[in-house]
């Protein structure tokens, strides 16, 4: 099933520049967009621009594995993941059935005595907190993933998995469109091809952006970059603590449904789901250097790609289509940030890492009420800059899916 099949003559406007909005979003992808959404329909801000230094949806929103789920671990993250797969739920129905929102399923391989412990620590954690979560041992495991081999003969053999049965994927580039046509309906400003060189102030406080399609005056200023949000906090003189790394992934040829879930290793950093058109989507672990480039190194993906042939043997029958990387985000306690800057009227949306998916509807609205009333949503009070410095880490490495 393809996301293109009914796409109308002209997705959205595009428009010039205007002096001034009361809202300016920096970063046209998925976060951004939907920050500029949620600002039209939840708080009945229009006069908003998404400014967007090249296309829409460019980055990350195009280059990743799609994977949607809320087994977290901490009282803080739970709650905000949660809200977002509550969101994705309602996605289909607001926004339309094109972006195939597909709760499928997900298990979280252990692969050892101390792996399964942890894992059913998370298991009991998400109970508590209301969120949908189960144990599978081993043998158990068969029925809902057949393809996964639950011999010896792996390296890492499997011991059991943490379920989440809600977990699932979604159509990245539909949900962009959808989002996008969205905000172009509700009268907000895509402005792509509009980068940002700098920042406009007065003393302590952010009035604008200045772009290379010119200055942009702002009541308020979100920043929504993903990786590339600590290089344009820089330019307004702020060093955040994030730090940018691609993140492997890549794509088979197309086969017929085999696997009926999504699979996750975090021990082997190796994730897989089959998309609605056929292909393997898999995700590998992030390379060890900093870097801005959407590619990465051929190792990490040689590393990932046996793995999948030993978990699951039927995967060596698959062709190589394309790989790419995503520019991650990691703050350093692999949670996001999320509210004001020590600038008045700059706000910061990044540190997502690896969770920058899943989060879309949940991140948009908890931004859109920061940018629109000044003050943090209940859900990201615990994510904000300042606990840098006063030390209430959100520490989520434990499951972040991927080593941050």
């Amino acid at each position: 099933m393809e996301h293109a099949f009914c796409n109308p003559p002209v997705l959205w406007r595009h428009h010039e520049p205007r002096a001034h909005y009361d809202i300016i979003v920096v970063g046209g992808g998925l976060h951004g967009l939907s920050t500029a959404y949620h600002l039209a329909s939840e708080h009945g801000l229009t006069n908003v621009a998404v400014v967007e230094r090249s296309w829409l949806g460019n980055g990350n929103a195009v280059r990743n594995t799609t994977i949607i789920r809320s087994n977290y671990l901490r009282e803080e993250s739970m709650p905000l993941y949660e809200f977002c797969v509550q969101r994705w739920e309602q996605w289909p129905e607001e926004l339309g059935p094109e972006i195939l929102f597909d709760q499928r399923s997900l298990l979280t391989l252990a692969h050892s005595q101390a792996e399964a412990a942890a894992a059913q620590r998370v298991v009991y954690a998400n109970r508590m907190a209301g969120i949908d979560a189960d144990w599978v041992t081993r043998e158990d495991l068969p029925r809902l993933c057949p393809i996964l081999d639950i011999s010896d003969a792996p390296r890492y053999p499997v011991y059991g998995a943490a379920l989440q049965p809600r977990g699932g994927i979604a159509r990245h580039d539909a949900v962009v469109f959808h989002l996008a046509r969205a905000c172009d309906a509700a009268g907000i400003h895509l402005l792509q091809g509009c980068a940002v060189t700098g920042f406009l102030r007065s003393g302590n406080r952010v009035t604008g952006v200045r772009t290379t399609r010119g200055d942009i005056g702002a009541g308020r200023v979100g920043l929504v970059a993903a990786g590339r949000t600590p290089l344009l906090a820089r330019l307004a003189g702020l060093d955040i603590p994030v730090q940018s790394y691609p993140l492997q992934a890549l794509v088979s040829d197309i086969h017929e449904p085999f696997l009926p879930c999504v699979a996750l290793s975090g021990r082997l950093h190796m994730y897989v789901s089959q998309a609605h058109k056929g292909e393997l989507v898999m995700g590998a672990a992030r390379d060890p250097y900093r870097s801005y480039a959407q590619r990465g190194s051929s190792h990490i993906l040689e590393q990932q790609l046996q793995a999948a042939m030993e978990l699951y043997p039927i995967m060596a029958r698959a062709h190589l289509l394309r790989v790419w990387a995503g520019t991650v985000d990691v703050s350093p306690d692999a949670a996001p940030i999320i509210g004001a800057t020590p600038l008045d009227g700059l706000f910061l949306n990044c540190g997502w890492g690896t969770g920058g998916f899943k989060a879309t509807p949940g991140s948009g609205v908890v931004f859109a009420h920061t940018l629109a009333t000044g003050t943090p949503h209940p859900l990201s009070i615990a994510f904000g800059l300042e606990r840098f410095t006063t030390g209430a880490l959100v520490d989520e490495h434990g499951a972040a899916g991927v080593a941050h």
